[in-house]
């Protein structure tokens, strides 16, 4: 099946320019999106599973205790108590008492949090300003009684926004949008769209990522109609051509409109062609198996029997590349 796709997406002409995406799926708007915050906390009611009397514990016990009134001069050993690191994102127009899940994890030696319940914890942002208050039980989800990968868990709705961030985003004269994937081609035709629906020069792209939008007249103080619209412009994303490779895993994604020019390629005992031009249906010709059947589903066959590994192939490509049969760009992760 890996050498399937793999010759499928080599002959097959590519869609990239088949259908348009929505513009709310290709940029982003500056000051509007998540913002991480974090917050030390500790997790008790754990079955024996916790940290076990660790320093920071101890100490995070003590002052807890301290708090409620409680002073004690003795070391707290407890293997119900585990400490922990609790992350969220509050949202780029989180309010007051709006709720969101939180992600908790172990920092000590505990070996599970299933069954705990995470007591108040203040969540801070970059400012080290408190944002949110998190606690409630924990959920570790599809495991085993917590014994495998459990000192990770989470909270759904198990923060509450404290503090709002301040965006006046309706007073706004201009906005920027931002391509979540740079590239020249695709910011001028953000510009281009953006200016014919909008019937004026409200649109500029500034590079390849950027593109700066001006609040027309009839939109001021309707910057979120504005943005309604616009985020449904419909516009054609460009792409390069380029071939990505996991050797760990095998696995072959080719996107883009990859183009693979005249070239005969000999490998083992089997020899493949491609041929030059075009056929009557105006399409580049498909690979052809010299001395063989020329379908598609014979040279899969082919391919299969014998069994090129995921090295061979990138050697293949690369070699393909470098006679410049392959117009490409290749990676590997």
């Amino acid at each position: 099946m890996f050498k399937t796709l793999l010759i499928a997406t080599l002959i097959l002409p590519t869609l990239s320019y088949a259908n348009s995406n929505r513009l709310k799926d290709l940029v982003s708007v500056k000051g509007v999106r998540d913002n991480p915050i974090i917050g030390y906390g500790l997790v008790i009611g754990l079955n024996g599973t916790g940290d076990g009397g660790g320093e920071i514990t101890n100490t995070s016990l003590k002052k807890m205790f301290q708090t409620l009134g409680l002073n004690t001069q003795k070391e707290i050993t407890s293997k119900n108590v585990a400490a922990v690191i609790v992350t969220a994102k509050l949202p780029a127009f989180g309010r007051v008492g709006q709720k969101m899940d939180v992600i908790v994890s172990s920092i000590g030696d505990a070996s599970s949090l299933a069954g705990g319940t995470l007591l108040v914890t203040p969540l801070k942002g970059g400012d080290g300003n408190i944002y949110a208050v998190a606690s409630g039980p924990l959920s570790i989800g599809g495991m085993n009684k917590g014994k495998k990968n459990g000192t990770t868990g989470r909270i759904s709705d198990g923060a509450v926004v404290e503090r709002e961030l301040e965006i006046a985003f309706n007073d706004k004269k201009s906005l920027r949008l931002a391509l979540k994937k740079p590239d020249f081609t695709t910011a001028a035709r953000v510009e281009k769209v953006i200016n014919q629906e909008l019937g004026g020069k409200y649109a500029t792209a500034a590079d390849a990522t950027t593109i700066d939008l001006i609040i027309p007249t009839q939109y001021e103080k309707k910057v979120v109609e504005l943005i309604a619209q616009v985020e449904n412009f419909r516009v054609i994303a460009d792409s390069s051509a380029r071939i990505v490779i996991n050797e760990r895993t095998g696995t072959i994604v080719a996107g883009g409109d990859i183009v693979l020019k005249k070239v005969a390629l000999s490998h083992g005992d089997l020899v493949l062609e491609v041929k030059g031009g075009e056929n009557a249906s105006g399409k580049p010709q498909a690979i052809h198996l010299i001395d063989k059947s020329t379908t598609l589903n014979d040279l899969v066959k082919a391919l299969n029997v014998i069994g090129t590994s995921p090295e061979d192939l990138i050697s293949i490509f690369q070699a393909l590349k470098e006679n410049g049969a392959l117009v490409a760009d290749i990676e590997l992760i």
